[in-house]
This record gives C-alpha cells, structure tokens and sequence, in this order.
C-alpha cells in the first residue's frame, strides 16, 4: 500500500491517465504533482530577447495552470486528499530520479504515464518511462 506516491505531470492525456490511476489505485495515498520546466525546450533566441528570468517566470506560471486543469481532469479540486505541487528544473528523467532521491523525500511509489514511442523515435528521443523504471529507488508504475 502507498502512501505518498510522486505523479509527474506534463498535462499530456499520458500524465493525466496516471493521474488518474494513481487516484483510483490509491484513494488514501499522498499525492505529489511533480511538473518539470526542461530549459532545452526553450530556444535560444526566446530566453535571451524575453530574458531568462522572465521566460522562467512564464514557466512556473504554466506549469501551475498545468496543475490545476490536471486536478480538476481527474475530480480533485474539491477532493479532501492531500495533494502537493512542485516545481523542478532540468531533464525529465534525471530530475523525476533526484526529487525522489532527495534527503527529505519520502515517496514510496511513482506512477507516470508513457509516451509510447516505438523504434527510432525512441532510440533519437530516449525514453522518460525507462529511465525513470531504471534508476527510481523505489517502484514505478507506467501508464499507457
């Protein structure tokens, strides 16, 4: 049985499908929305005509709404669970494994939607999910 289970979410239908088995699965768990900002997503003219400091401000602000719209998706909103936010920075896999790493981490269960890339797609892109499966301290759930 979770009880503090870790939910990156990215506000695809993937993350949301998680979302929701991690709700379902777990009813009385803990719940952590983990949104990371990738800085490589953004070119480099947008960082430095916007100025970074404001392109990172924009991010947080999406990554919240990100939050909200994938609570209210999956009938949170008004839920008396508790649902922690939290923001991180650099690439998906390395970041999700560092957060539950973490000297104050206490997640015992992750559950992340996948993204389903086969062949050389997969191969170019690498794979989120996998790497995550392969170096997360504790169990992880992938949803498709």
């Amino acid at each position: 049985m979770a009880e503090h289970v870790l939910v990156p979410v990215d506000g695809s239908p993937q993350s949301i499908a998680a979302l929701r088995f991690a709700t379902s699965e777990w009813p009385d768990a803990r719940l952590t929305l983990l949104h990371i900002i990738n800085p490589s997503n953004a070119d480099y003219r947008e960082r430095a005509l916007s100025g970074t400091q404001e392109w990172y401000q924009e991010e947080k602000r999406e990554a919240r709404e990100t939050f909200a719209e994938a609570k209210a998706e999956v009938g949170l909103v008004d839920d008396e669970r508790e649902v922690d936010e939290q923001i991180a920075v650099g690439s998906p896999a390395g970041t999700i494994v560092d957060v539950l790493e973490a000297d104050d981490a206490d997640f015992d269960h992750v559950v992340m939607g996948s993204h389903g890339r086969t062949g050389v797609s997969r191969i170019v892109l690498g794979s989120v999910a996998e790497a995550v499966v392969r170096h997360a301290p504790v169990p992880v759930t992938i949803v498709r």
